[in-house]
């Protein structure tokens, strides 16, 4: 039974799904790109072939919307900001997926961080909903809104229960966000909701990546992914898949980064974070990640557990050691083997892969993984905020030039 007060909010939640969403406070950053610029667009070499649009939207669909919220400037202010912050959205199913869920698997790296909802993902093996991704304030905010959504859009289950879950994580946004300002609204989270689509997407500071920091550069939202064939034998004809990656980047120190095999952070030396031991708000020194793995091959939940390991090493590649108060949580989902969860049929015939045949999987997210990071500090832009805190963006010229110095470019 709903306590009084629990089911008043969920009320007042839902009424309000009722009026138009707020649009996100929306201004221009301090700086911008005159056009979208990705890690292949330098020449970076990376292993592995690309989806046509190198995005976790390259898994037929996966769906992803953003609400970016941007205001003010100056001195911080805790309830008036500046304002850096925002949500994700991503829809395995798109709106399908309020009513068939997918296989799922889920691996804390380093549990210095939140992503609800995962236990019963655990437990159950299933993936029930969207994934919401935001600043580790807003999670209670936005943990409570998707409920919210669902009732709105969804249906109680088979029984007639009206229950939710959700996966909403997090990484701290606070260096450049008044994220004690709890500037994260029901409406947003519903506008990330609502405006998700699949095709292009944009990455950088947008949605919950606004006001995140990747090595000490402007990081935020990276994606990209893997075509993967997967064949018996040698002769054999292949059977293609796409594994695609998306993660929110918050993590590492300058002199870990490493690009391509080259020491870029040392080579390119600089410090956000100086005058963090005397910051009471500064939230650690490794920061974090989450990242979320989509593919079409078809996984038993155990297998996707697998594939939300190589997250990991993916990350590695780029120079991070996912220290003590690092919050690197990931989860990967399939949408193959449709309507699985339906408990109007006693049995359902499964498709799976054996697991001796899944290293090229296992490839593929590593290599995603990679270049998702990459692409979160190129596809990016600086970025001045609270107390005039700026974070520069990695400059595209440098960095052609240092891979140069060491070869890895013409």
């Amino acid at each position: 039974m709903l306590k009084s007060s629990t089911f008043a909010l969920l009320l007042v939640l839902v009424t309000g799904l009722n009026s138009p969403a707020r649009e996100p406070i929306k201004s221009p950053p301090a700086t911008t790109q005159a056009k979208i610029v990705r890690a292949r667009d330098l020449g970076i070499p990376f292993e592995g072939n690309p989806g046509k649009l190198n995005s976790i939207t390259d898994v037929p669909g996966v769906e992803v919307g953003y609400a970016t919220l941007i205001g003010g400037e100056g001195k911080l202010e805790v309830g008036s900001g500046p304002v850096r912050t925002g949500v994700t959205a991503i829809l395995p199913r798109g709106r399908a997926s309020l009513d068939d869920p997918v296989y799922a698997g889920f691996f804390s790296f380093n549990g210095n961080g939140e992503m609800t909802g995962t236990p019963w993902v655990e437990e159950s093996g299933f993936l029930e909903g969207p994934i919401v991704i935001t600043n580790t304030h807003s999670v209670g905010v936005a943990r409570d809104a998707v409920i919210a959504w669902r009732v709105k859009h969804g249906a109680p289950d088979k029984t007639g229960y009206w229950w939710s879950l959700p996966v909403v994580a997090e990484t701290w946004d606070g260096w450049l966000n008044d994220i004690n300002g709890f500037h994260v609204k029901p409406e947003d989270v519903w506008h990330a909701l609502d405006s998700a689509h699949g095709g292009v997407i944009e990455e950088g500071s947008v949605g919950g990546g606004t006001g995140m920091v990747c090595y000490e550069f402007k990081g935020g939202n990276g994606i990209a992914s893997r075509k993967i064939d997967i064949r018996v034998s040698k002769d054999a004809s292949p059977q293609a898949f796409t594994v695609g990656v998306f993660l929110q980047a918050n993590f590492g120190r300058r002199p870990e980064l490493t690009i391509a095999g080259v020491p870029v952070g040392k080579e390119i030396p600089g410090e956000v974070y100086k005058s963090a031991s005397a910051d009471p708000s500064f939230g650690g020194q490794t920061g974090s990640c989450i990242a979320v793995v989509a593919t079409d091959a078809p996984l038993l939940p155990n297998q996707l557990k697998r594939l939300a390991r190589r997250v990991s090493l993916g990350l590695a590649r780029t120079g991070t050691v996912s220290g003590n108060g690092s919050g690197d949580l990931f989860v990967a989902f399939s949408t193959a083997n449709p309507n699985v969860a339906n408990p109007d049929e006693v049995t359902h015939a499964v498709q799976t892969i054996p697991n001796d045949l899944m290293d090229p999987l296992f490839a593929g997210v590593v290599q995603a993984t990679e270049e998702a990071v990459v692409n979160a500090l190129v596809d990016n832009h600086s970025m001045t905020s609270r107390d005039n805190r700026r974070v520069d963006a990695l400059s595209h010229d440098r960095l052609r030039e240092v891979l140069k110095k060491y070869n890895r470019l013409p």
